[in-house]
């Protein structure tokens, strides 16, 4: 594998991620809601995710969901009822800056351990990722030289590029939500809201074919 193969394959994860899906649009939310230090630690459990998902991948899962229409079901129901749920529970929130200042008032927030299972749950029951990496990472990997180096190394280039992408997002939301009124970052909420119950939209009509 050659610097040049890095540097492609860096190129288009990057437009892959930069490209609002589920785990960027909480980082932006957790930016917005909790600040940038609890938003890292979405972060974490977004790269976490995409360590497991590539290695998943490796093994040959994405391929059992590739060929299994029973077991992409399962994975993707469960990914559309979560992201369902996140959606329904922006859509009814009280407003960033509220929420802020409650937070800012208890002293405390969600904790750490929430915020990170939340973006690692959404990305591992995510099919489209298993079947993204299955057609993708291959093209990228030597198959008459030692793999697993191979695939360590994509999943680094990936994980760093995916906590820059989410960093820029967490950032945005968080000066953003100092910009805005109350009214304004009700909005906000809203619009991650409901751009995460389209993306379960969308995941519910996904096909494996597609």
């Amino acid at each position: 594998m050659t610097s040049l193969t890095i540097l492609a394959f860096a190129l288009v994860a990057f437009i892959g991620i930069a490209t609002p899906g589920p785990t960027v649009l909480l980082a932006l939310t957790n930016g917005s809601r909790y600040g940038l230090r609890t938003a890292s630690v979405g972060m974490v459990g977004a790269v976490l995710s995409d360590f497991v998902l590539i290695g998943a991948v490796a093994l040959g899962l994405g391929a059992l969901l590739t060929a299994s229409e029973f077991w992409f079901s399962v994975v993707k129901w469960i990914g559309v009822g979560y992201l369902t749920f996140l959606g329904i529970m922006l859509l009814r929130s009280r407003g960033t800056l509220e929420v802020t200042n409650s937070h800012r008032e208890a002293g405390g927030g969600p904790s750490s351990r929430s915020v990170l299972l939340k973006s690692f749950f959404v990305a591992i029951t995510n099919p489209k990722g298993y079947l993204f990496f299955s057609a993708f990472l291959p093209q990228f990997v030597v198959l008459d030289q030692p793999q697993f180096p191979q695939y360590l190394a994509l999943a680094l280039t990936f994980a760093m590029i995916d906590a820059i992408v989410m960093f820029g997002y967490a950032l945005l939301g968080s000066r953003a939500v100092k910009l805005l009124k109350q009214s304004g970052a009700l909005w906000l909420d809203r619009i991650c809201g409901g751009a995460l119950l389209a993306l379960a939209g969308s995941l519910a009509f996904y096909r494996r074919a597609s």
